[in-house]
C-alpha cells in the first residue's frame, strides 16, 4: 500500500483549464508591508478553449506569452496577445484572457505583493501614470523565460533562502523587462519584424525543424540573411535558438512525463541517445541523465 499523500488542492485563483503545468507556491499569505514578496508562479499550456474572466485578483501578477496567440481584455480595453506579449493585472483589476488558436498558449506567470510593486510595474511600462494596466512587447522573450525557469528551480529548492533568492531574481526580471521592451514607431527597424516572424515560426514548428536551411526556406529568406538577423537581434544564432527550444521541450518530457532518455531522443528525432545527450548538455551544461537523477533526489 502506498503511503503517499494526495496532492493538495490548488488555490481557487489558479486556472485548471490547462493541459500541462509546472508551478510553485512560495507563500500564499505574504507580508504585504514588505517592498516585495513572491507568492507563486509557473508556466502553463492553455487548453484551446481556455477563457478566464475575473473582476478581482488577490495579488499583482505578470504573465508572458511564450507560445501561441490570444486576447487580453483589461479594464474594458482589448489587446491581442502573441509570443513576447507581457501583461499585468492586480487587485480590483477586471480582466479576461482568451486563447485564440487551435493550439493552446504557453504562458509564464508570477504573482507577488509589496509596497514597491506599483513602482516596478510603472518603471517597466506595464502600469501607466493613471494606474492603468497595459501590455507591452518584449523583443527577446527568451531572456525572460530563462529567468522564469530559474525562479521555478529556486522556488522549488525549499532552502531557507528560497524567498530572498526569488525576490532578487524578480528584481532582475523587472530590470530585464525594461531593457527588452520593444520600442514602437520609427525607432524599430523593418528587419526586426522579419526577425520576429522567423522566431515565431521556430517557436511554433521547432519539433519539425532540424536545420537552418529548413528555417530559411520556410520563411522565404536566405540562410545568410537569417544568420545576420539573429546576430543583430539575439544573443545567439538561429540554430542555437532552435536547439534551445527543442531542449526546453525535452527537459519537460524528462522531468514532467518521466520519460527515459532514449525515449525522448527517439521522439525528438535524434539519431540516438548519445547525440541527444550531447545536444542537451550543450544547452544546459548537464546531461539529461544527471538532470533526472537530481530531480528524483531533490
Amino acid at each position: 500500500m502506498s503511503n503517499s499523500q494526495p496532492p493538495a488542492p490548488l488555490p481557487a485563483f489558479v486556472s485548471q483549464q490547462v493541459t500541462e503545468a509546472r508551478r510553485f507556491f512560495l507563500n500564499l499569505n505574504p507580508n504585504r508591508k514588505l517592498p516585495l514578496a513572491i507568492v507563486c508562479g509557473g508556466v502553463e499550456r492553455m487548453r484551446p478553449d481556455y477563457f478566464v474572466e475575473r473582476t478581482d485578483f488577490p495579488y499583482y501578477a505578470i504573465e508572458l506569452v511564450a507560445e501561441g496567440e490570444g486576447t487580453l481584455t483589461v479594464e474594458n480595453k482589448e489587446y491581442p496577445l502573441s509570443v513576447g506579449s507581457l501583461f499585468s493585472y492586480g487587485p480590483r483589476t477586471s480582466h479576461s484572457i482568451r486563447n485564440q488558436a487551435t493550439n493552446g498558449m504557453r504562458k509564464y506567470y508570477l504573482d507577488f505583493v509589496g509596497t514597491g510593486v506599483v513602482g516596478l510595474l510603472k518603471e517597466s511600462g506595464l502600469l501607466t501614470s493613471q494606474h492603468a494596466h497595459q501590455p507591452i512587447a518584449i523583443h527577446s522573450p527568451h531572456h525572460l523565460t530563462d529567468l522564469f525557469e530559474i525562479l521555478l528551480r529556486e522556488a522549488s529548492s525549499e532552502g531557507s533562502q528560497a524567498s530572498r533568492i526569488c525576490e532578487t531574481i524578480t528584481e532582475l526580471l523587472f530590470l530585464k523587462i525594461k531593457q527588452s521592451r520593444t520600442q514602437e514607431g520609427n525607432d524599430r527597424p523593418r528587419s526586426y519584424a522579419t526577425y520576429e516572424r522567423i522566431r515565431r515560426h521556430i517557436d511554433e514548428n521547432f519539433l519539425a525543424l532540424h536545420t537552418i536551411q529548413q528555417i530559411a526556406a520556410q520563411t522565404d529568406v536566405t540562410p545568410v540573411y537569417l544568420s545576420r538577423l539573429f546576430k543583430r537581434f539575439a544573443d545567439f544564432g538561429a540554430y542555437q535558438y532552435l536547439l534551445r527550444r527543442k531542449m526546453n521541450y525535452a527537459a519537460g518530457l524528462l522531468m514532467n512525463e518521466e520519460m527515459l532518455v532514449k525515449e525522448v531522443a527517439q521522439q525528438m528525432e535524434f539519431a540516438d541517445a548519445f547525440q541527444f545527450s550531447r545536444a542537451f548538455k550543450r544547452v544546459y551544461g548537464i546531461s539529461p541523465k544527471n538532470l533526472t537523477a537530481r530531480t528524483k533526489t531533490g
